[in-house]
């Protein structure tokens, strides 16, 4: 039973990676961006103030679902750290402090996504319709760069993992390099001009990378034999 114990963890990593990297991007994408996208109207305050306050339910949704996607790239995070140990002892423990910084950033973003329905439902009554409107913007204007930064450490994260898979015995090389590409892109974020110019491409290089690294961890997992001997060597070299 031991045997099998130490046999098969690796995989249970790998499969509950790809599920939690599956529900934390879902959860992500839905709450951070499409649902946003249909209330929030850039540049109208008045327009995006009315959205809010009609679809209060939906927009909180939205916010639940933004934060939902942190615990799982917290999970997420150790479940790499546990899989990529054998690969190098440091890299991976890097990573995991990378991802956790850019969860306390999402945490940050969806606190301030909260914050307009503070302001917009009466409570600043000493200030004008028309400035409460403003203020709710600048604050989901600040949402929406904390979430960028936050994504910036996701990109750093990517190229770390990626370099990780590339070096693995377990994992296919081909998937590391496109997720350490789909880390640039992230990256370039730092910038905003020159992510603005870059868009939609920048980030279109996250697709294939994140697709393949997803159903390849949830279908095939990885490769136990070449994990365990990777895991082997490593500690006969620490030794």
């Amino acid at each position: 039973m031991k045997a099998g114990t130490i046999e098969t963890s690796p995989q249970v990593y790998a499969r509950l990676a790809g599920v939690c990297y599956l529900l934390g991007s879902s959860t992500s994408v839905f709450g951070q961006m499409i649902i946003p996208g249909r209330l929030v109207v850039s540049g109208d305050a008045a327009t995006t103030a009315a959205n809010i306050l009609a679809h209060e339910s939906l927009y909180r949704f939205g916010a639940v679902l933004a934060f939902t996607s942190v615990p799982f790239h917290i999970v997420w995070a150790i479940l790499f750290f546990q899989l990529f140990k054998p690969v190098n002892r440091s890299i991976p423990l890097l990573a995991a402090f990378v991802l956790l910084m850019g969860c306390a950033m999402w945490t940050l973003s969806v606190l301030f996504s909260l914050a307009p329905l503070f302001v917009l439902k009466g409570s600043l009554s000493a200030f004008a319709p028309e400035q409460l409107q403003t203020l709710a913007l600048v604050l989901l204007r600040l949402s929406a760069q904390a979430y960028d930064i936050g994504l910036v450490f996701f990109g750093l994260w990517c190229i770390l993992i990626g370099y990780l898979i590339a070096k693995s015995t377990f994992l296919p090389r081909t998937i590391g390099v496109l997720y350490a590409l789909a880390g640039l892109g992230y990256l370039t974020l730092l910038w905003q001009p020159l992510a603005k110019y870059l868009y939609p491409y920048n980030l279109a290089l996250a697709g294939p990378g994140e697709i393949s690294l997803l159903l390849w961890l949830l279908v095939k997992g990885v490769n136990v034999p070449k994990w365990k001997e990777q895991a082997s060597g490593l500690t006969s070299r620490c030794s």
